[in-house]
């Protein structure tokens, strides 16, 4: 029977997309002519909804891919896989084939390959797919209706997202979906069938096909890209990250290797405080077991070479936890996904990669009927337990729209269950996002919003002034309001993050981050129990930023963001005079309107009167040599800066540094590696003006094999990292720098010479968020960092070089976006010894 929306959810009031009932949301949306008031204890939200995409097309929609060539380079092929060039021919024959089998090219790499999601499902009219839409909307938008609603629970098609090689070294994955593909686009199982009509299947063949190709982890561009979800900087993860948010699947798997016995999710604790983790379990656990018997019911063993098959949150205490959101598995599930990482169990890459290739081919077919046999058992177990997923999912949907808290998870739940799973977040009213006098920079505060759009997060933009928690906020301004359905994912965006040090040992990875303390804009947190009154409109965009002010005397362009030292490298290139200020502002002259305009329409920076008689030292073109890691070059790229990459190898290959005016050292070059080349080419470079800024402790190494400035590198514990609370100098490098960065291994500077600077200083309790204990001896702790120096600054006695070192990690995998330009303005100042 078609779905028909039952009466009560069919939008009203002209333009509005939809008027959401006061009852089920506990506030009311209302369109212009629906302004009869609440209860003045009420919230009052006239707030103009989106409309919902419309769906252009049913099932199957049919992309023929390009075939490439075939190339012999693939390594894919030593392990008798499928290699990136047969994956498009597979799919289009599939797709021929059958009527149950649709591609679309979600991602474009950075060599041009293309990552396809492939959707299995009955066929569907393009009023059944208008209907399924429909229904999806309601779970989000309406999940108390959508709870009661019998048509939807009848017709709604589940979705199921199964995601294969975002490990380009992790192969098998890839062959288990194609072999799932083409076994599904011709069954006449009837199991195989039913769950066809009920769900939609939908599989990222190969999420980095260049790994796959070059037999790397990463991508071409260096990149892990199961640490990139919530970033997304990544072509590959921009795809994919949209691909879920779309489809919105209550159920998810991420394949890939290798532990040995297969690894099934779920995890260890901590557990993430932004998910509803009692809902989450009640089935992750059931289909793990389900998992581990049909890999059991393989026959795969200890002949071959096969251990029984591990489930962390089961036999393990902790150590393979699913805090941060930075892996595919625990970003789904902010969207109300079930998600687990599948490890298959036999290593065909790195150590074994040198095994005959008989080997590699028998672990790699064993791991490939291991990978499709997780696949189908939860295939099976979505198609026996589709109503209770479902409902899960509306319900933590239904939590986050009105408010509601989370629910412990039932300690003693499968026997497993302790106090030690239990975390709850602790969710505000709604978050603002300020613009005008009360925003630091405008550019960053677009980003932002765009960003939590991008993650499925409702915003709404102020069309009038509202007070707010005794605050008011111009028109124009960003609300999130955190009674919604992905309150979740926006808490976790915007919010400050937990300091889980006291609770567990070590993590896995990484235990702190927060774009809204890291990301360079203002945001303010608005506590719960606030009555809140505004009229707005949601939106899908963050609102034009730039502003140019009317002066004579020419404008400031504060380094405050990646856009405005962006700006800056177009005002250069155009051969525009600036002058950097003392206080590390630029000023652009006022004979200049003509590309002052520009660069306000392009990057969205705010250019504000200068003084008169503002001056400053003239500058020119900035070229930066890079001896770092692949995510800090990208960050460099997308500062718009002129790099060089620099290494001890190079320089001692004779590289040339002379047109390099500044050195930014993290990693790759060091003293002690250099031979009498290298070390004369950096000497040369130093003792003609060249600036430095070292990071870390290889810039601290290098800093001190060179003599450079008089200070003592203190090293913290190895594994600490997050988010931490820094006091700022009035500095040309720290002036109006974000009172939080972030750390990981943190350093700091003790013992400062004569004319060394502390331009940053821990604050007297540094850690906001994340995990830092001490060392077993009680040393390298956030107690020992309390006061101290993070950044410092000088210059060289000896040779005039201008030098600034730094102990955090302000480029960190390309995360921290508002620290970019406190590196900025490091180069910028060191350049100019």
């Amino acid at each position: 029977m078609p779905y028909a929306a039952p009466r009560a959810a069919r939008p009203r009031g002209g333009a509005l997309a939809a008027v959401l009932a006061a009852g089920l949301l506990g506030t009311t949306v209302l369109a212009p002519a629906l302004l009869a008031l609440p209860p003045a204890a009420a919230d009052v939200l006239r707030v103009e909804a989106l409309a919902a995409p419309v769906v252009e097309a049913g099932y199957p929609r049919r992309t023929v891919l390009p075939e490439p060539a075939p190339d012999p380079g693939d390594a894919a092929l030593r392990m008798g896989l499928t290699p990136y060039s047969d994956i498009a021919r597979r799919l289009n024959a599939a797709q021929a084939g059958s009527d149950r089998v649709s591609t679309e090219v979600v991602a474009t790499t950075a060599t041009g390959r293309e990552v396809v999601l492939v959707t299995l499902t009955a066929p569907e009219s393009l009023a059944q797919a208008r209907q399924q839409a429909t229904m999806r909307d309601r779970v989000t938008r309406l999940p108390a209706q959508a709870a009661r609603d019998r048509g939807l629970a009848r017709s709604y098609k589940v979705p199921v997202f199964l995601n294969a090689n975002i490990h380009g070294n992790e192969y098998e994955g890839t062959d288990a979906a194609l072999r799932l593909i083409e076994d599904y686009a011709t069954s006449q199982d009837p199991e195989v069938l039913e769950t066809l009509e009920r769900s939609r299947i939908h599989l990222v063949v190969s999420m980095n096909p260049d790994g796959r190709h070059d037999g790397t982890r990463r991508n071409s561009a260096g990149f892990d890209l199961n640490r990139d979800l919530v970033t997304a900087t990544q072509p590959e993860v921009v795809g994919v990250r949209d691909a879920i948010v779309r489809t919105q699947p209550v159920l998810l798997l991420d394949l890939h290797g290798y532990v040995n016995g297969t690894l099934v999710e779920p995890t260890t604790p901590p557990h993430g405080e932004n998910y509803e983790y009692d809902l989450f379990v009640e089935h992750a656990y059931p289909n793990a077991l389900g998992m581990e018997e049909a890999i059991r019911a393989l026959g795969h063993d200890l002949a071959d070479g096969v251990e029984p098959t591990q489930i962390p949150l089961r036999d393990w205490s902790e150590g393979w936890d699913d805090w941060p959101p930075i892996f595919t598995p625990q970003y789904a599930a902010l969207h109300g996904a079930v998600a687990h990482t599948v490890e298959v169990p036999l290593r065909v890459n790195n150590s074994a990669s040198s095994l005959p290739e008989t080997e590699l081919r028998r672990r790699a077919a064993i791991n490939t009927d291991i990978a499709h046999a997780a696949m189908t058992a939860s295939l099976d177990y979505v198609r026996e337990h589709r109503a209770e997923l479902l409902a899960g999912q509306i319900e933590i949907f239904r939590r986050g729209v009105d408010g509601a808290p989370q629910n412990p998870v039932e300690e003693g739940l499968f026997g497993l269950i302790g106090p030690e799973d239990v975390y709850l977040g602790d969710y505000p009213r709604a978050y603002v996002v300020p613009v005008g006098s009360a925003q630091r920079s405008a550019p960053a505060a677009a980003r932002l919003v765009d960003h939590l759009v991008a993650n499925g997060v409702e915003v709404t933009r102020l069309t009038r002034p509202a007070s707010i928690a005794g605050q008011t906020y111009p028109a124009g301004s960003y609300l999130v309001d955190l009674h919604q359905a992905r309150r979740g994912m926006a808490n976790t965006i915007l919010g400050a993050g937990t300091d889980i040090s006291e609770r567990v040992e070590a993590m896995y990875d990484i235990a702190g981050w927060s774009h809204g303390l890291l990301w360079g804009a203002d945001v303010v947190t608005v506590p719960e129990g606030v009555r809140l009154s505004v009229v707005g409109q949601e939106v899908d965009a963050a609102a034009a930023s730039g502003s140019l002010a009317l002066s004579s005397a020419g404008w400031r362009l504060e380094l405050e963001d990646p856009a405005d030292v962006r700006a800056l490298v177009d005002l250069l290139s155009a051969g525009v005079q600036v002058e950097l200020l003392d206080d590390g502002a630029v000023l652009v002259p006022a004979g200049d309107v003509a590309a002052a305009q520009a660069v306000v329409a392009e990057h969205g920076v705010a250019l504000a009167p200068a003084p008169a008689g503002a001056a400053g030292d003239p500058m020119d073109p900035l070229t930066v040599g890079v001896a770092g890691t692949a995510e800090e070059l990208w960050a460099f790229g997308e500062l718009g800066l002129d790099v060089v990459p620099v290494s001890s190898a190079a320089l001692d290959a004779g590289m040339d540094l002379e047109g390099v005016d500044a050195l930014y050292v993290s990693s790759g070059l060091s003293w002690r590696d250099l031979g009498a080349l290298g070390r004369a080419e950096l000497e040369s470079f130093l003792e003609a003006g060249g600036g430095v800024v070292g990071r870390g402790g290889t810039g601290a190494g290098l800093n001190d094999a060179l003599g450079l400035l008089d200070v003592d590198a203190v090293v913290g514990r190895g594994d600490a990292n997050g988010v931490v609370a820094v006091d700022n100098a009035d500095s040309p490098v720290t002036a109006g720098a974000t009172p939080h960065t972030f750390v990981y291994a943190p350093l700091w500077f003790t013992d400062l010479g004569p004319g060394v600077e502390a331009d940053q200083t821990y604050a007297a309790d540094p850690l906001v968020s994340g995990h830092w204990r001490a060392d077993a001896d009680g040393r390298g702790g956030p107690d020992a960092a309390a006061g101290q120096a993070v950044v410092v600054r000088g210059t060289d006695a000896e040779t005039g070089a201008r030098v600034v070192l730094m102990g955090s990690e302000p480029l960190f995998r390309a995360h921290p976006k508002g620290q970019y330009a406190l590196v900025a303005r490091a180069l910028l100042w060191s350049s100019l010894g």
